[in-house]
């Protein structure tokens, strides 16, 4: 994907502007989802919702 790399405002702003990052964000776990969204800021490409999810997937073990 050639936005991968691209980077955004927030968390919500990148899912709005990339249908893949919307998939992907839909597909995770309800308790990973709103982790995230507390902390959308964090979160301004693919590539570090992507990084963000596992860090905190490998945590639910």
């Amino acid at each position: 994907m050639e936005n991968q790399n691209k980077t955004y405002r927030d968390m919500f702003t990148l899912m709005r502007e990339e249908p893949q990052a919307k998939a992907y964000f839909e597909n995770l776990p309800h308790t990973v989802r709103e982790q995230m969204s507390t902390r959308a800021f964090r979160v301004n490409s693919f590539d570090s919702m992507q990084s963000y999810a596992e860090n905190l997937t490998r945590g639910d073990h």
